[in-house]
């Protein structure tokens, strides 16, 4: 062995700023028990989770995370299967099974008398795990129980506790039970189990590495065993991550194509979009937009539909919705659900070119034709005024100021009124004669 070597070595020897393991298996073994303060503090901080995840907060759900004891018996169990300590895994598993039930429990009464029942996207994101939550957890774990096993503990244990987040997916599945939501519940409780299991094997390996003492001597056969059953629970739990990670993946691949189709079909030919919904789980997958001012015509929509193949979307079909009986409602639910893709500009642009259009008059026109009407009348000039209903609502009046050669007699002045009041397509107006 080279000196580079040994310099590489000792400069990444985890045995260097090691308590002493009889210390550390001590406050293990302390920690694996769920009695008493445990259990309440367990209670609350998944009663804040749950909070967290009902109103949608980030911040809410990081602060459960910290509070939360669980990781206790997952590294206790950890260290009885490195250590072959079968009393401290029976012990460790039994006070998971206990947190893990009183945690169900829970949370399934929370959202049960919760009067607010949407999934939020914090709730969502814990439905579906995939090959990076095995990844996150194996490497929360290893850092955690690396900072169980030093002198000087630093800060690490916050960190992991928010990384490897094990109060979320369990307040997901209790939101499933609560409403009966299997799919959820059974999404969440398997991230919930890829947490625990991926903590569990880092710190077996760190145990092994480190060498912490064997409490019983196994023979071959039986570490084999061990080892075995470790190896088949790892493929059992990975099979199905890859293909939600897959899924992932695709999905994502797809999302990205259909942006660049939208942005070359419609974005950069000033065409914007007030309403959007890709539905990647159909057959054929669909994309539904509706435009803000743009209609296109059944030959536009094919011509559009066949340049879709060019964009890779295949399987594809789009909609463009230029109804507006339904539209207006669903654009409305994808505000309220934070999902809209509503240019915000755009929208407010179009309210205030609605808006100018109460205000304009083609005042020269009506000048003239007001003129061949009644010869008597000089000029007109035509404003709005705004007043306030009593039912507190802003109402826009026209304003007609004219002025005559000659005071119109009473029965003109009223045909007059009728012809304006009908030209400018309005309820009320007012009339009045402006003096020279």
């Amino acid at each position: 062995m080279t000196d580079l070597t040994q310099k590489i070595l000792n400069f990444i020897d985890l045995h260097k700023g090691e308590e002493n393991k009889k210390s550390v298996i001590e406050n293990i073994t302390g920690s694996v028990s769920f009695r008493g303060s445990n259990i309440w503090i367990l209670a609350c901080a998944i009663i804040i989770a749950s909070v967290g995840l009902n109103v949608n907060s980030t911040a809410v759900i990081i602060g459960a995370m910290l509070i939360s004891p669980l990781m206790g018996p997952i590294v206790g169990a950890g260290f009885g299967l490195g250590m072959y300590d079968f009393e401290l895994l029976k012990k460790s598993v039994k006070n998971l099974i206990i947190a893990t039930l009183v945690s169900l429990a829970t949370s399934t009464l929370y959202f049960y008398i919760s009067p607010f029942k949407e999934a939020q996207s914090e709730l969502l994101a814990r439905t579906s795990p995939n090959i990076y939550d095995i990844l996150i957890a194996f490497f929360g774990g290893l850092v955690g129980v690396i900072a169980v096993t030093r002198v000087e503990k630093g800060n690490p244990i916050p960190g992991v506790a928010i990384a490897t987040a094990l109060m979320p997916p369990l307040c997901t599945a209790g939101y499933g039970l609560a409403l009966g939501n299997y799919i959820y519940f059974l999404g969440a409780m398997y991230l919930y189990t890829i947490n625990c299991v991926f903590i569990c094997i880092a710190t077996f390996l760190i145990v092994k590495y480190l060498k912490y003492p064997i409490t019983k001597q196994l023979d071959q056969k039986h570490q084999k065993r061990v080892k075995y059953g470790i190896t088949i629970l790892i493929l059992f739990l990975i099979t199905p991550s890859v293909y939600f990670a897959y899924q992932l993946y695709d999905q994502k691949s797809y999302n990205s194509k259909v942006e660049v189709f939208l942005l070359n079909e419609f974005h950069n030919r000033d065409y914007p979009i007030i309403y959007k919904k890709i539905r990647y789980n159909s057959d054929p997958k669909k994309i539904e937009l509706a435009f803000l001012t743009k209609k296109f015509s059944d030959s536009e929509i094919v011509a559009i539909n066949k340049r879709l193949i060019d964009y890779d979307l295949t399987n594809t079909k789009l909609i463009i919705r230029q109804d507006t009986v339904n539209l207006s409602r669903d654009i409305m639910n994808q505000i309220n659900n934070n999902q809209t893709v509503v240019d915000k500009k755009d929208i407010l642009i179009n309210n205030l070119r609605n808006q100018l259009s109460q205000y304009q008059f083609n005042t020269n026109q009506i000048n003239n034709e007001v003129k061949i009407l009644f010869p008597s009348v000089i000029s007109i000039a035509i404003g709005n005024y705004t007043i306030e209903t009593k039912e507190n609502k802003s109402k826009i009046i026209p304003i007609i100021l004219y002025q005559t050669q000659k005071e119109l007699d009473l029965q003109t002045q009223k045909k007059m009124k009728l012809w304006i009041k009908e030209r400018l397509a309005k309820d009320s107006i007012e009339v009045y004669l402006q003096n020279k």
